[in-house]
């Protein structure tokens, strides 16, 4: 005996007509080029996530080291009074090998000091708080460094407080 076979289902085949695949064809483009933003969008995130970090990094000593200007300008203060006086003793040694080591320390990480006395005038390095004519000098000239300034590597951590020449 023949076995009767069974009739074997008809498949539909779904072929999209011209139509149909030029629509599926632009979606897939669009959702490609979506994918291709979004991606380049979180690399730059990211990037811009590590750019800020070594920044923060970079810059994170500045406000101990605004805090503990006051000592230093202190040591200076102590530094000029013992010269003005003439003493040379084993306490104004002292003295200043501690103001050393503490810039030492302070470039260490970053921290350097503005050098202005004799240049010209920047304001955005230094702050004038007052001016003083004389005639043999260019105005915008820095006499005199009255509370010395102090950089973050390239920021400006506090500016110098400098007397700044002008024409009398």
């Amino acid at each position: 005996m023949k076995d009767e076979a069974s009739p074997e289902p008809e498949i539909e085949m779904n072929v999209p007509v011209p139509d149909e695949l030029t629509t599926l064809r632009a979606d897939r483009d669009k959702f490609r080029d979506l994918a291709q933003r979004e991606r380049a969008e979180f690399e730059n995130y990211q990037k811009r996530q590590q750019r800020d970090r070594e920044s923060e990094r970079k810059y994170s000593n500045g406000s101990i080291a605004l805090d503990l200007l006051p000592v230093l300008d202190n040591l200076d203060r102590a530094m000029l009074a013992s010269r003005q006086a003439g003493e040379t003793g084993p306490l104004v040694e002292g003295v200043s090998m501690v103001q050393t080591h503490f810039l030492e320390t302070l470039k260490r990480h970053g921290i350097t000091r503005i050098d202005a006395h004799g240049k010209a005038f920047d304001p955005n390095l230094h702050q004038a708080i007052m001016q003083k004519p004389m005639e043999d000098l260019d105005a915008g000239t820095i006499l005199t460094v009255v509370e010395q300034g102090f950089m973050n590597y390239d920021r400006v951590l506090r500016p110098a407080k400098v007397i700044v020449s002008s024409k009398g």
